[in-house]
Protein backbone atom coordinates (compact mmCIF):
# COMPACT_ATOMS: atom_id res chain seq x y z
CA UNK A 1 0.00 0.00 0.00
CA UNK A 2 1.70 3.43 -1.08
CA UNK A 3 1.45 6.25 1.64
CA UNK A 4 0.83 10.34 0.36
CA UNK A 5 0.86 13.44 2.13
CA UNK A 6 -1.36 16.58 0.03
CA UNK A 7 -0.63 19.87 1.58
CA UNK A 8 -3.14 22.15 0.20
CA UNK A 9 -3.09 25.90 0.67
CA UNK A 10 -6.35 27.68 -0.19
CA UNK A 11 -7.39 31.58 -0.82
CA UNK A 12 -8.23 32.58 2.81
CA UNK A 13 -11.61 34.20 0.73
CA UNK A 14 -13.15 31.45 -0.31
CA UNK A 15 -16.34 30.48 1.44
CA UNK A 16 -16.38 27.15 4.26
CA UNK A 17 -18.92 25.73 2.36
CA UNK A 18 -16.75 26.52 -0.77
CA UNK A 19 -14.18 24.92 0.41
CA UNK A 20 -15.71 21.71 1.28
CA UNK A 21 -16.72 21.78 -2.09
CA UNK A 22 -12.87 22.23 -3.33
CA UNK A 23 -12.14 19.46 -1.13
CA UNK A 24 -14.37 17.33 -2.78
CA UNK A 25 -13.87 18.05 -6.38
CA UNK A 26 -9.86 17.08 -5.44
CA UNK A 27 -10.64 13.73 -3.62
CA UNK A 28 -12.79 13.66 -7.19
CA UNK A 29 -9.52 13.80 -8.97
CA UNK A 30 -8.03 11.25 -6.83
CA UNK A 31 -10.55 8.09 -8.17
CA UNK A 32 -10.30 5.47 -5.93
CA UNK A 33 -7.71 7.05 -3.56
CA UNK A 34 -8.61 6.64 0.06
CA UNK A 35 -8.13 9.75 2.54
CA UNK A 36 -6.99 8.21 5.75
CA UNK A 37 -7.01 11.48 7.60
CA UNK A 38 -7.79 15.01 7.09
CA UNK A 39 -6.72 18.17 8.66
CA UNK A 40 -8.04 21.65 8.98
CA UNK A 41 -5.01 24.14 9.89
CA UNK A 42 -6.85 26.83 9.67
CA UNK A 43 -5.67 30.50 8.10
CA UNK A 44 -2.13 31.44 8.61
CA UNK A 45 -0.22 34.39 7.49
CA UNK A 46 2.50 33.50 4.78
CA UNK A 47 6.10 34.37 4.84
CA UNK A 48 5.83 35.73 0.88
CA UNK A 49 2.99 36.76 -1.24
CA UNK A 50 1.32 34.12 -3.12
CA UNK A 51 -0.70 35.11 -6.23
CA UNK A 52 -1.02 38.67 -4.21
CA UNK A 53 -2.48 37.08 -1.16
CA UNK A 54 -0.61 37.55 2.49
CA UNK A 55 -2.51 34.68 4.20
CA UNK A 56 -3.92 30.96 3.42
CA UNK A 57 -6.31 28.40 4.78
CA UNK A 58 -4.38 25.00 4.94
CA UNK A 59 -5.34 21.64 4.62
CA UNK A 60 -3.38 18.42 5.44
CA UNK A 61 -4.66 14.86 3.86
CA UNK A 62 -3.13 11.44 4.31
CA UNK A 63 -3.84 9.55 1.20
CA UNK A 64 -3.34 5.63 0.88
CA UNK A 65 -3.69 3.56 -2.39
CA UNK A 66 -2.94 0.53 -4.06
CA UNK A 67 -1.86 2.02 -7.04
CA UNK A 68 -0.13 5.72 -7.90
CA UNK A 69 -1.70 8.97 -7.95
CA UNK A 70 -3.27 9.67 -11.85
CA UNK A 71 -1.09 11.08 -13.87
CA UNK A 72 -2.87 13.95 -14.12
CA UNK A 73 -3.71 14.98 -10.85
CA UNK A 74 -1.17 17.77 -10.57
CA UNK A 75 -2.05 19.39 -13.98
CA UNK A 76 -6.04 19.53 -12.65
CA UNK A 77 -5.10 20.60 -9.04
CA UNK A 78 -3.04 23.55 -10.92
CA UNK A 79 -6.30 24.73 -12.65
CA UNK A 80 -7.84 25.55 -9.91
CA UNK A 81 -7.49 29.15 -8.98
CA UNK A 82 -8.73 28.63 -5.17
CA UNK A 83 -5.87 26.69 -4.68
CA UNK A 84 -2.57 29.07 -3.84
CA UNK A 85 0.06 26.23 -3.50
CA UNK A 86 0.28 22.33 -3.09
CA UNK A 87 2.73 19.40 -2.29
CA UNK A 88 1.92 15.78 -2.36
CA UNK A 89 4.83 13.68 -1.74
CA UNK A 90 5.59 9.92 -1.05
CA UNK A 91 5.58 8.83 2.12
CA UNK A 92 7.53 5.78 3.16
Amino acid sequence: MRHYELVLVVRPSVTEPNRKKLLETIQAFLGKVKIAKEEDWGTKALKYAMKKELSGHFYDLKLETDTSVPSDFEKRVLMQDEVLRHLLVRVK
